[in-house]
């Protein structure tokens, strides 16, 4: 993806990033910013979720979530700095 064709999209992602990172140590359920944060993350970056149900912080911008549809995600940073959601 063309960084300069869709800066929109960076910008959110971004701004996704730094939500979820600033958020702390939580669950979904007990912080709801921070499951639409990692649901908005998660959609954007086109993978099925439907709404995060719970998280869990493992470290610094490193989340596992776990949405209503059984899926799980570990939402990080690459080196690059761009935000990634691997399926476990």
């Amino acid at each position: 993806m063309n960084r300069m064709r869709y800066p929109r999209l960076n910008l959110l992602c971004a701004a996704a990033a730094l939500a979820v990172t600033a958020a702390g140590p939580a669950r979904a359920a007990d912080d709801p910013g921070l499951g639409k944060d990692l649901t908005s993350t998660i959609a954007l970056l086109g993978k099925p979720c439907g709404k995060v149900i719970q998280s869990e912080r493992r470290g610094s911008n490193d989340y596992v979530a776990t949405c209503q549809d059984g899926n799980r995600y570990r939402v990080t940073l690459s080196a690059q700095g761009k935000v990634v959601a691997r399926k476990l």
